[in-house]
């Protein structure tokens, strides 16, 4: 049973993890030196390069975990678990040295430990700050403070930005809703004009169809009035036409004038 699990199941369980690579790092560098040809000695390397990222990770968990119960130990078991993090940092820190030597054997410049990764301090990003000496300490805590300086002055600049372009966005926001009222309204306004037209246009249409009636009713008295006249002036001795009232019967007048004569 892992001594460390009676201080804290979480530190013997990276314990467990960072041993399993340290093992296997041994195994792979012992494989290493039997591989004659370079390219597997490359892939290799970069599989031996992940491994020693991993534990470099959990070390730091280590770490972080050994702070967090600093309080609650006793002084000797803080002293123990202190040199239980060098020997692990010693013991990384032979294997980078070890990959290092195979590297630059290999002449394979694109094997680094820390490629491609956000640190960007080359191997002596292995040391944790335990293992520093003062003055890398001050030197490391200077650059850090400066690059927090940087993101910090960045970010102002970033949400300054953000907040100029959330009230120029709002202000447009209320711009287009203002404008969507007004067009609403208008079209309020349009339907109901149109429907105003619309019982105008049906008023009109029925007082156009009685006015045609009209005319048309005009158009047949006229019609017969004028029929009658027509009929009387023909054939004037016809009694089942009446006189037409101021219309005088000249016929009559004009054919006894005749026989007088």
């Amino acid at each position: 049973m892992d001594p460390l699990s009676t201080i804290s199941e979480e530190l013997a369980d990276i314990n467990g993890q960072i041993g399993d690579i340290f093992r296997a790092l041994s195994n792979g560098f012992q494989k290493l030196e039997k591989v004659k040809d370079s390219n597997r000695q490359s892939r290799q390397l970069e599989e031996l390069t992940e491994k020693m990222r991993e534990c470099k990770r959990l070390i730091k968990e280590f770490d972080r975990e050994v702070k967090d119960l600093e309080s609650r130990n006793d002084p000797g078991t803080n002293k123990m678990l202190s040199e239980k993090k060098q020997s692990m940092i010693k013991e990384l820190n032979s294997y980078v040295a070890l990959k290092k030597q195979y590297a630059a054997n290999l002449d394979n410049k694109r094997l680094d430990l820390f490629d491609g990764g956000t640190e960007g301090y080359g191997e002596e990003n292995v040391m944790l700050a335990s293992s520093m000496t003062n003055q890398q300490l001050v030197d490391s805590g200077n650059r850090m403070m400066d690059e927090t300086d940087q993101v910090i002055e960045r970010s102002k600049k970033v949400v300054h930005e953000t907040i100029n372009v959330g009230t120029e966005t709002a202000a447009a926001l209320k711009a287009q809703t203002d404008q969507m009222s007004r067009i609403v309204n208008e079209l309020d306004s349009i339907h109901f004009s149109i429907k105003k037209a619309s019982q105008l246009v049906k008023e009109l249409g029925r007082q156009v169809a009685t006015d045609r009636c009209i005319m048309a009713l005009l158009f047949l008295i006229v019609v017969g009035v004028v029929a009658i006249i027509i009929v009387k002036i023909v054939n004037p001795n016809n009694k089942d036409i009446r006189d037409i009232p101021g219309l005088a019967p000249p016929a009559m007048t004009r054919r006894l004038l005749w026989n007088a004569s």
